[in-house]
């Protein structure tokens, strides 16, 4: 039996949390707004949602995300 293990990455880079930790907390102050009937709050918190995709994508391509240039895997 091999314990050789590949992993592909699954997000543990300073890029993947970013936009995680943004788009988390836009669908939290979307949620809340949803439930306070204030929806240009809550609209501005889907263009937040897309700001933070958009943030981790300009990471990634900075060499910060999985097999970028200034990513440093940790070990586990």
């Amino acid at each position: 039996m091999s314990s050789e293990s590949v992993e592909p990455g699954h997000g543990h880079s300073p890029a993947a949390w970013t936009a995680v930790i943004i788009m988390l907390v836009a669908f939290t102050i979307g949620a809340v707004a949803f439930f306070f009937d204030a929806p240009i709050i809550v609209w501005a918190a889907a263009g937040l949602a897309i700001i933070g995709l958009i943030v981790g994508w300009i990471m990634k391509r900075a060499g910060y995300g999985v097999g970028g240039s200034k990513y440093t895997p940790k070990g586990h």
